[in-house]
């Protein structure tokens, strides 16, 4: 059974993160601050809040030795170090164009991690505030990361629907390279990193042992199936020409194939037609006072909450007027057709 010990009511918008210690606790806002507090009796300590950040900060962590603390914003990382009753910004890190989401330290507290809004994910020494590394294997914004507890081993987690997990090495080459991508959400990459419809035979074989289909490999073989055959197959042809006789097992080869359709239809969206909030392709495009186009649900639910400020930048919204975007809206409908 859980039992409420306290409740903290020192932030003035909403709180995006929190993190402990063994004897600390950090809370990060949207309010630009970070609150550090003590586990003993909760109260704030004196060097908080601290505000490293101009803007609302999106994650915090500590190292698991509790020296250490990381936080993350739409303007930099910060690494701030606990000494006696002080805690001493030792280092604002801006290797990353664009707002930075997550961040981790790891076990020992030599290295830091995050991930942003361009893409990438950086690796950084934390004791000299060193850039190591700069991954961009991911597609789209990499909104999460954690590092193992007791190796030099992370996961990086991505609006393009995959999980990256990485070693860090001793220099060489290879400590760059992500060890496994996650099977769930493959981006309609086939395992020839090529897209679905243009899978070769051996492509669609692979991809039938991978799901648990090894049974039908020589049967989509003799029908010769690959990636354009694949995802235009349909029930008819699974019970007339596979001789498929079982409805379990058919609607799982569909579902399967229809989660390779979505993929694919994901894969080829511009960006630019894609929500900023939900990253889902717009219906009703609107232009906010920020000059990003938003759809119009999604951005009336945004600024229907106290917290007034851009999805993008997060800047103050200067007017909650929205703009319909009928330029890019038919430019969305033209794309449809032709797809």
């Amino acid at each position: 059974m859980a039992s409420l010990l306290c409740t903290l009511q020192d932030h003035r918008d909403d709180v995006n993160c929190c993190a402990l210690s063994d004897r600390l606790l950090a809370s990060c806002s949207g309010d630009k601050t970070v609150r550090v507090y003590s586990c003993e009796d909760f109260r704030e300590l004196p060097f908080s809040p601290l505000r490293a950040h101009a803007y609302g900060v999106h994650c915090c962590c500590f190292s698991s030795c509790g020296r250490y603390l990381a936080s993350c914003s739409t303007d930099a990382l910060t690494i701030h170090n606990k000494k006696g009753y002080e805690m001493l910004l030792l280092y604002t890190l801006t290797a990353q164009s664009a707002p930075v989401l997550c961040c981790a330290l790891s076990f020992d507290g030599q290295l830091l991690v995050s991930g942003s809004v361009d893409k990438t994910v950086t690796v950084y020494d934390a004791n000299h505030g060193e850039l190591l590394h700069t991954l961009t294997q991911h597609d789209r914004y990499v909104t999460a990361c954690a590092f193992s507890p007791c190796t030099l081993m992370f996961a990086s987690g991505s609006m393009d629907k995959t999980v990256n997990i990485w070693r860090i090495g001793d220099g060489n080459a290879e400590a760059s390279e992500p060890l496994k991508t996650s099977v769930q959400g493959r981006k309609s990459l086939g395992y020839s990193r090529t897209l679905v419809s243009d899978w070769s035979e051996e492509d669609v074989s692979e991809w039938l042992r991978d799901e648990g289909f090894e049974a039908l490999v020589d049967t989509f073989r003799a029908h010769n199936i690959d990636g354009a055959e694949l995802i235009n197959l349909n029930t008819e042809v699974l019970t007339t020409e596979f001789n498929i006789e079982s409805v379990g097992l058919r609607g799982q080869i569909l579902r399967k194939i229809k989660d390779l359709r979505s993929s694919l239809i994901d894969s080829d969206v511009p960006d630019e037609f894609l929500c900023p909030i939900t990253r889902e392709l717009m219906k009703d495009p609107v232009i906010a006072a920020d000059g990003f186009s938003y759809e119009r649900e999604a951005m009336e639910s945004w600024i229907s909450t106290p917290n007034r400020s851009s999805p993008m930048t997060n800047l103050p919204l200067q007017t909650m007027i929205l703009t319909p975007n009928r330029s890019l809206k038919t430019a969305i409908q033209r794309w449809k057709s032709s797809h």
